[in-house]
C-alpha cells in the first residue's frame, strides 16, 4: 500500500514538471501530429490542411469543440505553406522568439525579435479567448495574435485602425473558400482619414466603406438569434483609434470576419443547427459598394429595395446607367449666389477636408468662401470623451461620390445649390401689366359686391339641399377644396344612444365622453360628444372629420358620420367592443388578456398606423396625442389609434412646426415640445416609445408602483437597460409566453425612440425596419436627461399646473 502512494505521488510530480496542453516551452517545441488546447476547450492551436491533397500545411487556430470542418481564425503561414509538414515543428528560442521550421528546416515563420527580451524561460500560451500569447517569465507579454489577425475579429480583441494617424491593423481576406493564403480583398483604416472611416480594398481601389461617427467612445448592440447580445465599441483617444466588441454569454460563440467574396460579417454559432448564423453583413445592397451610383447621387438604403437617387438639384445624367452620376440643374456661380439645403441621414467621408476648431457658423463660412466647395457637414462632439477639439467640420470640393442614405444613424449634409436669378429693376411692360391687373381687381372687387347678397342666398339655399341628401360640406384648408362627408341628424343620434344614457357610456375622453349606439338596421356605433368646456372648438371638430375621412388604414379608427346641432358637435366611429388599451394594460385583473404575441401584434399594428400618417398617406399628419386610450382594439385585439383632435397637417417640404399652445398628454410630449412648442414626426417617435415601455412593463409613464427613486418609467427602463437587467421590465403576467430577444429589441427601440433630441430619434419607417428585420443592428441608446415631473393634469384634462424641467419653465401647457 506504501509503494502504490508513493508511485501516485511520482507520477504526479512528473505531470508537474510537463507543459500544460495550453503552452509551448522551450523544453518541448509544438510537431505536426501534436496540438494546444485552451483551459476552456474552446480553441485549439496546430498544423492544418483545407485540401485534400493536402500539400499545403498551415499553422493555425481554430474552434476546437465545434463539430465539422474546423474553423479557422487565425493562420501564421499563410502564404508560405508547409509542403512536408512530418518533421515541422514550433518552438520557442533562448532569445524569446517562436520560430516555424519545415522539415528540411527551412525560417517558415517567426515572431519579431525582441531586444527588450532575451531571458531565458518565455513560453507561449493559447487563451480561452483564441489569443495566442508569447510571454516572458516575469509574465510580461512580447507577442500576441490578437496583434496579427488574419481574416477574423474574436470576441475582447482589440482592432487597432491607427495609432498617431497612421494605419496599424488590417483584415485580409482568404483567396477562397479552402485557401487561406492572401486574397485581393482587405480591410482597414483610410490612409487620408483613418479616424473617420473603414475602407475595404480590393487590391488598392476601394472596394466599399463603412463610416464611423467621430466620437470618443460610442457603441452599438446587435441581438442573435441566440438570444446573446453583442456590444460593438468604438474608442477614439486621440493618438489610437480601435474598435471591440464583446458578448453576453460567453458560451456563445460568435466571430467577425472579412469573406472572400468581400462581405463583412457578424457570426454567430447556432447549436440546433450546427452552423453559423449570419447577424449582420455589409454590403448588403448592389448600391453600396464604392462610387456605384456615380457622383453627386446617393444609395437610399430606407428603401424595401436600395436604389440610386440624385441629391436634391440635380438630374441624371443617363437615365439607362445610373452609374454615370448626376448633374446640377443650375451651375454653381462663385460669390453670394448660392445657399445650401440641408440632407438629414446621410454618411459621406470620402475625400473630406477635415478642418478643426470650427464652429457650426465657421463652417459653413470655411465652405462658402471656397468656390470649389459644394457640401460641408458639422458635430459638436464636446459630450465625447478625452478630446482636445471637439468640433467636427467636413468639407468636401469637386465631385461627391459613394454617399448613403441610411434607416440609422447618418447626419445632415449641407449641400451648397445656386440661388434662382434674381431680376432687379422694373420695365415698361411690367409696368402696364401691373396697372391692368389693379383694373381687373377694382373690377373683380365691384361684381363681388353687387352680388354678395344673391351669393348668400344661393349659398343657404345649397346646404339646404346637402342636408336633406344626408350630407354636409365644410372646407379643407390646406387643399384648397371642399370635402363632403356623411351627415347623421341629432334625432337619430339620440335615439340611438337611449338620449345619451349613462348606461350606454363607453368612456371618458379628454374632450368629452363616448356612448354606445345603435342606428337603425342595427349598425353598433360608437359617438363621441364633445363637451363644451373641452377646449375643442368648431376648427378642432372640422380638422378631426377632414383627417379621419380622408385616412384609409387598418391601424386608424374609421369614421362613418358628424353631426353639428346649436352647440352639440357630434362625431360617429365604428363601434369597437374591446375599447382602448388602457383598459386591459393597467387593469390587473384584464391585463393577462395580453399574452406577449398579442402586445406585440398591437405595437407594430401602432408602429404601421403611425408610419401611414407621417409617410404613407397623401398628407403629412403629425397625432400630438399617442397614448394608451386613445389606442382602440378590435375583436380580434387589433390596435386602431383614434382621437385627432390635436392632429397637424405638414405641407409636402415642412419638416417642423411650433405652436404657443401646447397641447397633449404630459408625460408622452417630446422635450422640445413640452419645453418649446416645436412638434414634428419625431414628437409622436417619442410618445410611441413611450407607450412601447408602457405596454412591455405594464406599467404607466408616471406609475406609483415605479421603484422608489424613479421619477417615471423612461428612468426606470433606461437603469435596468443600462445595468444590463432590461428582463426585470417585462410585465409579470406574460413572463410564461414571451421570447426574451423580441422583448429585448421592443425595449431597445423604446429607448431609441424616447431620446432626449428629436434627430437622435428614428423615424418610423426605421421603427418598422427594426422590427421586421430582427437580424439587422441597432444603434445604442442614449441616456435620456429630459423627465417630465410635476403635477398631472387631472383626469378630465383640462388643467396642468407649471412645470419646471431642466431649470426650463412651462407655462403654457394645455394638459390632458
Amino acid at each position: 500500500m506504501g509503494m502504490h502512494y508513493i508511485s501516485i505521488f511520482f507520477l504526479l510530480f512528473l505531470s508537474s514538471l510537463c507543459k500544460s496542453d495550453d503552452q509551448l516551452t522551450q523544453a518541448k517545441p509544438l510537431t505536426h501530429d501534436d496540438k494546444l488546447v485552451s483551459k476552456s476547450g474552446d480553441f485549439a492551436l496546430g498544423f492544418f490542411s483545407l485540401t485534400t491533397s493536402n500539400k499545403s500545411f498551415y499553422l493555425g487556430i481554430w474552434y476546437h469543440s465545434l463539430p465539422g470542418p474546423h474553423t479557422v481564425v487565425w493562420v501564421a503561414n499563410r502564404d508560405n505553406p508547409i509542403v512536408a509538414p512530418l518533421s515541422a515543428k514550433l518552438i520557442v528560442t533562448n532569445n524569446s522568439q517562436m520560430v516555424l521550421f519545415d522539415s528540411r528546416g527551412h525560417n517558415i515563420w517567426m515572431t519579431p525579435s525582441n531586444i527588450t527580451a532575451g531571458a531565458p524561460g518565455a513560453y507561449a500560451e493559447l487563451s480561452n479567448s483564441g489569443n495566442f500569447v508569447l510571454r516572458l517569465p516575469s509574465n510580461t507579454d512580447i507577442w500576441q495574435s490578437f496583434d496579427h489577425p488574419t481574416d477574423t475579429i474574436l470576441a475582447g480583441m482589440r482592432f487597432l485602425v491607427s495609432h498617431k494617424a497612421q494605419v496599424i491593423t488590417r483584415l485580409v481576406a482568404w483567396k477562397g473558400s479552402d485557401d487561406p493564403s492572401s486574397g485581393d480583398l482587405s480591410i482597414s483604416g483610410d490612409p487620408s482619414a483613418p479616424d473617420l472611416q473603414l475602407v475595404t480594398w480590393n487590391k488598392t481601389r476601394p472596394y466599399c466603406r463603412t463610416v464611423w461617427n467621430g466620437v470618443s467612445v460610442s457603441g452599438g448592440t446587435y441581438l442573435s438569434n441566440t438570444s446573446s447580445i453583442l456590444y460593438q465599441t468604438v474608442v477614439n483617444s486621440g493618438d489610437e483609434f480601435y474598435f471591440t466588441y464583446a458578448i453576453s454569454d460567453n458560451s456563445v460563440y460568435t466571430r467577425v470576419m472579412l469573406d472572400h467574396t468581400g462581405k463583412y460579417k457578424f457570426l454567430a454559432w447556432n447549436n440546433h443547427s450546427s452552423s453559423w448564423a449570419l447577424i449582420s453583413e455589409y454590403p448588403t445592397a448592389a448600391c453600396e459598394l464604392y462610387a456605384s451610383c456615380g457622383p453627386f447621387s446617393y444609395c437610399d438604403l430606407t428603401q424595401m429595395v436600395p436604389t440610386c437617387q440624385c441629391l436634391e438639384g440635380f438630374e441624371t445624367v443617363d437615365d439607362a446607367n445610373f452609374s454615370n452620376g448626376c448633374r446640377r440643374k443650375q451651375a454653381l456661380k462663385c460669390g453670394n449666389q448660392s445657399h445650401f439645403v440641408a440632407l438629414p441621414g446621410m454618411k459621406v467621408r470620402d475625400k473630406v477636408l477635415h478642418i478643426h476648431n470650427r464652429s457650426l457658423d465657421e463652417c459653413e463660412a470655411e465652405c462658402r468662401r471656397n468656390c470649389s466647395c459644394v457640401a460641408y457637414a458639422y458635430a459638436n462632439l464636446s459630450g465625447a470623451i478625452g478630446m482636445a477639439d471637439p468640433s467636427r467640420c467636413l468639407v468636401w470640393s469637386g465631385e461627391l461620390v459613394d454617399i448613403w442614405k441610411a434607416t440609422t444613424g447618418g447626419e445632415s449634409l449641407y449641400l451648397r445649390l445656386a440661388d434662382s436669378p434674381v431680376y432687379k429693376g422694373i420695365s415698361s411692360v411690367k409696368i402696364i401689366i401691373l396697372i391692368i391687373a389693379c383694373v381687373l381687381l377694382l373690377t373683380c372687387v365691384c361684381l363681388v359686391w353687387m352680388y354678395k347678397y344673391r351669393a348668400g342666398t344661393l349659398q343657404k339655399k345649397e346646404k339646404q339641399k346637402k342636408l336633406s341628401r344626408g350630407y354636409f360640406s365644410t372646407s379643407n384648408n390646406l387643399e384648397g377644396k371642399h370635402t363632403e362627408f356623411p351627415f347623421v341628424s341629432y334625432g337619430d343620434i339620440l335615439s340611438a344612444t337611449n338620449f345619451f344614457a349613462d348606461s350606454n357610456l363607453l368612456g371618458r375622453g379628454g374632450f368629452g365622453n363616448v356612448y354606445k349606439g345603435t342606428l337603425e338596421g342595427g349598425n353598433e356605433v360608437a359617438v363621441k360628444r364633445l363637451s363644451q368646456s373641452s377646449g375643442q372648438g368648431i376648427v378642432e371638430f372640422k380638422n378631426e372629420v377632414i383627417l379621419i375621412a380622408k385616412l384609409q388604414h387598418k391601424n386608424l379608427v374609421g369614421l362613418l358620420g358628424s353631426c353639428i346641432h346649436e352647440d352639440e358637435k357630434l362625431l360617429i366611429y365604428e363601434y369597437l367592443p374591446n375599447k382602448s388599451l388602457d383598459v386591459f394594460l393597467f387593469n390587473a385583473s384584464r391585463k393577462h388578456v395580453l399574452d406577449w404575441s398579442t402586445r406585440l401584434k398591437i405595437i407594430k399594428g401602432i408602429a404601421r398606423g403611425l408610419l401611414y400618417l407621417h409617410q404613407d398617406s397623401r398628407l403629412t399628419i403629425i397625432h400630438r396625442d399617442l397614448k394608451a386610450s386613445n389606442i382602440l382594439l378590435d375583436t380580434e385585439m387589433n390596435p386602431k389609434i383614434s382621437d385627432f383632435g390635436m392632429a397637424r397637417i405638414f405641407a409636402t417640404n415642412q419638416n417642423q412646426a411650433n405652436t404657443t399652445r401646447v397641447v397633449g398628454t404630459y408625460g408622452y410630449m417630446s422635450p422640445e415640445y413640452a419645453m418649446g412648442g416645436a412638434f414634428s414626426v419625431k414628437s409622436d417617435t417619442y410618445s410611441f416609445g413611450v407607450l412601447l415601455l408602457e405596454i412591455v412593463s405594464g406599467l404607466k409613464i408616471n406609475s406609483p408602483q415605479l421603484i422608489t427613486n424613479f421619477s417615471s418609467l423612461i428612468t426606470y427602463a433606461w437603469r435596468l437597460w443600462e445595468d444590463g437587467n432590461a428582463i426585470e421590465l417585462v410585465d409579470s403576467s406574460f413572463v410564461a409566453s414571451f421570447r426574451l430577444h423580441e422583448v429585448l429589441r421592443c425595449i431597445h427601440v423604446g429607448l431609441l425612440c424616447v431620446q432626449d433630441h428629436a434627430r437622435d430619434r428614428p423615424l418610423m419607417s426605421s421603427v418598422m425596419f427594426m422590427f421586421e428585420n430582427e437580424s439587422a443592428p441597432l444603434p445604442a441608446p442614449k441616456q435620456p436627461v429630459y423627465f417630465a415631473q410635476g403635477t398631472c393634469a387631472d383626469e378630465e384634462g383640462r388643467e396642468i399646473t407649471s412645470n419646471s424641467v431642466n431649470a426650463v419653465s412651462i407655462t403654457t401647457v394645455d394638459g390632458r
